[in-house]
C-alpha cells in the first residue's frame, strides 16, 4: 500500500509553466492510496501458455471494476470488456511501472518478475474525501456547511456523478472535484505501490513516521520519472509537473523540467518497445529543481470551497498564452512583477523559519498574540525589538501577497478570464481582515475552484465560521510536507480500527 498527497499551488500560477519561474507548492494531508496484491494464489496455466497476466482495477468510491489482460510480450493492457469506463492515468501507470522493472532488471530478476506477474495484479485505488466535493450531499442532509459536517461523512465515501453531464452516449460522467490534483496523486500512488511491489524500488524508509531529513532519494526519483511520464502521456500534454512532483517529494519550491525529457515517450510509435521508451525516459536529463519548503511553525493552511462550480484550467491557460503572444511587452512586465513577488514571499517565509529557530519562545508569543488581532494592530503588541522584527516580517509577507493578487487580477483582466473573480476578491478581502489571518488567495490557476488562507496560531476557527456564513465550506485539508510513502496497512482497515477504539473509549 503506497500513498501520495494532493497539493495546493500557493504561488506560481501560470508562471510555473515556463522555466526558470518557480512555484511554491504545499502538499496536504489529503492522500490517494494505491493497493497492489496478487490476483491469484497460483499461476494459471493458460496465463503461462498464452503469455498474458490478468489485471483487475477497482475503484470502490466510484463503484467501478475493470478487468484487463496484460501482454507479457509488449507490456500493453487490453480491456476484457469494452463497456467499462477506462482510467488512462492508472493504465499508463501500470504499463510504465512494469516496463521500468523490465528496463532495469537483470536476467534472474526478470524471471522472478515474470512469475510475479503471472499471478495477476489486483489494484485498488482510494482517494480521501477531500479530493471531491460533497457540498451537495451535506446540503441534501440539511447539515450546515462546516468542517464538522464534512467530518461526519464516512472515509472514502462513494462519489456522486454530476447527472447533467452524463446525458450523451459518449460523455463521461463528471465528478465535482476540489482542485487538489487527484489525477497526479492517484497516478503517483499507483506507480509507487507497483514499483515497490515489483521490487524496482524500496520505499520502506519513506513510510509514515520517517522524518523529512533523508539524504538519498534515488528511489523516489524513479517514482517521480515514471509517474510524471504516465501522467503527461495520459493527459495528452506535457504540463509543468508541479502536482506530480509534490505528490512524490512533498511540499517544495518547484521549477519545471524541460519538456524534451519526455520526447521519447511522446514520439514512440506503436512498434517501439515500451521497455526502450521507459529506459530512455529514465536515462533522460531531468532538470527540474526542487527546494525543501514548508510553512513556518504555528501557521495553518486552510482551504475553502465556494461552491460556484469550478473552472477549466486548460482553457484558462490557453487564454493567458494567447494574451502573451498578442501583448508581449505588457505580459512580460506583469510576469516579471509576479515572479518578483513569488520570490519575495518565499524569502519572507524562510526568514520567519529562521526567526522561529533563533528564539522559539519569542516567536510563539508573537504568533499567538497576532492570532487574536487583525493585521493593522499587530505592531502595537510588539514591545521588544525581537518581537517587532517578527511582526514586520509577517506584514511584509502579507503585503507581498496583496501585490501577487493584484498582478494575478491584472493578468486575468488582460487575458479576459476570471483568475480572481469579483466574488473571490470580496471573499479574500473579507478573510484578510479577520483576526490572525496572514494572507489569502486563489491557488493555482485561480478561478472559482477554491480559496486558501494561511492563519496564525489558533485563529483558523474564526475563518471557518466566517466562511460558513458566506456559504463557503472550509475543507478538512491542512499542509503535510510528506510526499509519497509506503503505508503499513489498507487505510480502510485503519479507519475501522480507529472507529472501534473511539467507541470503546466512549
Amino acid at each position: 500500500v503506497a500513498s501520495a498527497p494532493g497539493k495546493v499551488l500557493m504561488t506560481g500560477g501560470y508562471l510555473v509553466l515556463e522555466r526558470p519561474n518557480a512555484g511554491i507548492v504545499l502538499s496536504t494531508n489529503a492522500r490517494f492510496y494505491g493497493i497492489v496484491k496478487p490476483l491469484h494464489e497460483e499461476v494459471k496455466p493458460e496465463s503461462w501458455a498464452w503469455g498474458w497476466a490478468d489485471v483487475k482495477l477497482t475503484s470502490p468510491q466510484m463503484a467501478r471494476e475493470t478487468m484487463y489482460k496484460l501482454s507479457l510480450k509488449n507490456l500493453k493492457l487490453q480491456t476484457v470488456s469494452s463497456r467499462q469506463v477506462l482510467n488512462p492515468f492508472v493504465e499508463h501507470a501500470v504499463e510504465y511501472a512494469i516496463a521500468a522493472a523490465h528496463a532495469t532488471f537483470d536476467k534472474d530478476k526478470k524471471d522472478m518478475l515474470h512469475k510475479l506477474l503471472l499471478k495477476g495484479l489486483d489494484i485498488t485505488i482510494l482517494g480521501c474525501n477531500e479530493f471531491y466535493s460533497y457540498r451537495n450531499q451535506i446540503e441534501a442532509r440539511g447539515l450546515p456547511l462546516t468542517p464538522e459536517s464534512l467530518a461526519s461523512l464516512a472515509p472514502f465515501t462513494s462519489i456522486t456523478f454530476n447527472a447533467e453531464n452524463s446525458i450523451g452516449e459518449n460523455q463521461k460522467p463528471e465528478v465535482a472535484k476540489t482542485g487538489l490534483g487527484s489525477s497526479a496523486a492517484m497516478t503517483t500512488a499507483v506507480v509507487a505501490a507497483l514499483l515497490h511491489y515489483l521490487g524496482v524500488v524500496n520505499l520502506s524508509s519513506f513510510s509514515m513516521d520517517q522524518s523529512h531529513g533523508r539524504k538519498d532519494v534515488s528511489d523516489l526519483d524513479i517514482v517521480h520519472v515514471i509517474a510524471q511520464t504516465a501522467h503527461c502521456i495520459a493527459q495528452g500534454k506535457v504540463g509543468s509537473g508541479f502536482d506530480v512532483s509534490s505528490a512524490v517529494y512533498g511540499s517544495q519550491r518547484y521549477v519545471r523540467f524541460s519538456p524534451e525529457v519526455l520526447s521519447s515517450a511522446q514520439n514512440a510509435g506503436m512498434a517501439t518497445p515500451l521497455t526502450e521508451v521507459i529506459y530512455d525516459v529514465l536515462k533522460s536529463k531531468w532538470d527540474h529543481e526542487r527546494t525543501k519548503f514548508s510553512l513556518p511553525p504555528l501557521m495553518t493552511l486552510l482551504l475553502g470551497e465556494p461552491g460556484s462550480g469550478g473552472s477549466s484550467t486548460p482553457s484558462m491557460v490557453g487564454a493567458v498564452k494567447k494574451w502573451q503572444m498578442s501583448d508581449p511587452q505588457n505580459s512580460l512586465e506583469t510576469w516579471r512583477k509576479l515572479s518578483e513577488g513569488n520570490s519575495a514571499l518565499e524569502m519572507h517565509f524562510n526568514t520567519l523559519h529562521k526567526l522561529a529557530e533563533r528564539n522559539y519562545n519569542v516567536y510563539e508569543h508573537v504568533i499567538n498574540a497576532c492570532s487574536l488581532l487583525p493585521a493593522e494592530k499587530w505592531l502595537e503588541m510588539a514591545n521588544e525589538p525581537s518581537e517587532a522584527e517578527i511582526v514586520k516580517e509577517l506584514l511584509r509577507a502579507r503585503d507581498v501577497m496583496l501585490g501577487i493578487r493584484y498582478y494575478m487580477r491584472k493578468m486575468g483582466e488582460a487575458a479576459g478570464i476570471p483568475i480572481e473573480p469579483e466574488s473571490q476578491t470580496h471573499l479574500l478581502d473579507t478573510t484578510m481582515r479577520l483576526e490572525g489571518v496572514l494572507l489569502a488567495g486563489v491557488p493555482g490557476a485561480g478561478g472559482f475552484d477554491a480559496v486558501f488562507a494561511v492563519t496564525l496560531g489558533a485563529s483558523s476557527k474564526n475563518v471557518t465560521k466566517t466562511w460558513s456564513s458566506l456559504n463557503v465550506l472550509a475543507m478538512l485539508v491542512t499542509e503535510d510536507p510528506r510526499g509519497a510513502s509506503l503505508e503499513d496497512s489498507d487505510p480502510r482497515a485503519r479507519e475501522i480500527t480507529a472507529a472501534v477504539s473511539s467507541v470503546q473509549l466512549q
